[in-house]
């Protein structure tokens, strides 16, 4: 059974959210941690219940309805999402006020809103939406498992333009920390040059990214979605790219365009090199986290950017890693990994 990309929608530290030009207006960013570009939140949430909201749901929900919007769908037959962290920020506001007040008289508001599915819930609420609904919390693999469990249903039949996504945010707390276990960079540097540095450790990112998957083809389709895949700390890479792409009648130089997920920390970034060398010699390369920073469900942009890509028959210049490139990419290749661990295959066709 065919799985197509409805409609997508994208939160991100660049002008990705609602009609402003497909990566047109590039920002620019100088440091280590790239934030979100905030939409007017008043346009999806009534304000009344934006003050008790933190930036992970308000981010998570508007770009779960901009989704919904940009597909012509009111009721979702399911919704899936996938985080690592979930609402951070109201975790750590819960855990100092354990401290400063000694664990006494603590407001459970915090509390309550700490979950990682409060992200999924509060879109099930704000929909009155009963069906399916379920959250992965799988570190690098989150939004991966979340999108396997959304063609399972598609492929059983269960449930039709299931939305799914996946959101992360970053926090002070969290920032300082994952600085000090040397994920991100200790100098700043500029975001557009961040391919140049060779040195260790990347820039943080959040954002938030929904899409609606139906199994019934249409022309209002952004793309087809023929296939993903993930597996943890592999030792046969070139061979289960291979393999992942004849399971789908197609080899390396079927794949107009390869899109990957370097993000500045030589560490990391030899992988790609050694996969793009052995396998993608002679096709156009790509890369996006210079432009979203990196977090772990930062392959939501990548999906969002393909969709598009195949939809609009525009490869942002800003993403091109080759002087060379194909005009129109009709089948894209996107791989990612977060920490030399979790890694990702998705394939996407125009229709």
């Amino acid at each position: 059974m065919k799985v197509y990309i409805r409609s997508s929608a994208c939160i991100s530290a660049q002008n990705t959210f609602g009609n402003q030009g497909f990566l047109t207006d590039v920002v620019e960013y100088n440091g280590t941690r790239l934030r979100a570009i905030e939409p007017d939140y008043k346009q999806f949430i009534d304000p009344k219940q934006i003050r008790r909201m933190s930036h992970v749901i308000k981010m998570g929900v508007s770009a779960a309805k901009e989704c919904l919007i940009n597909g012509n769908v009111e009721m979702p037959g399911a919704i899936i999402t996938g985080t690592a962290f979930g609402c951070m920020e109201d975790t750590v506001t819960f855990l100092t006020r354990i401290i400063e007040q000694e664990e006494e008289l603590l407001p459970p508001t915090a509390f309550i809103q700490s979950t990682h599915n409060t992200v999924a819930a509060q879109i099930a609420l704000m929909l009155q939406c009963h069906a399916y609904n379920n959250t992965f919390v799988h570190k690098g693999m989150s939004f991966e498992s979340a999108l396997l469990d959304a063609t399972m249903l598609l492929n059983e039949q269960e449930a039709d333009n299931i939305l799914v996504g996946g959101t992360e945010e970053m926090v002070d707390t969290s920032f300082t920390v994952l600085t000090r276990l040397g994920l991100y960079k200790r100098e700043r540097v500029t975001n557009l040059s961040l391919y140049e540095y060779k040195t260790k450790g990347t820039i943080g990112g959040e954002g938030a990214g929904f899409f609606l998957l139906t199994d019934k083809p249409s022309p209002d389709n952004q793309a087809e979605l023929l296939g993903h895949t993930f597996f943890y700390k592999p030792t046969d890479l070139e061979k289960r790219i291979t393999t992942f792409l004849y399971e789908h009648s197609l080899t390396a130089a079927d794949i107009d365009l390869v899109i990957t997920g370097k993000n500045g920390d030589i560490r990391n970034d030899a992988i790609y090199t050694q996969v793009c060398d052995s396998l993608f010699k002679n096709t156009s390369l790509a890369a996006y986290k210079h432009l979203c920073g990196e977090y772990t469900v930062a392959s939501t942009f990548a999906l969002w950017l393909a969709a598009n890509i195949v939809k609009q028959g525009v490869v942002p210049r800003a993403i091109l890693q080759t002087p060379e490139f194909t005009a129109t990419s009709k089948k894209i290749l996107l791989y990612n990994h977060y920490q030399n661990k979790y890694h990702s295959l998705m394939l996407v066709s125009a229709i």
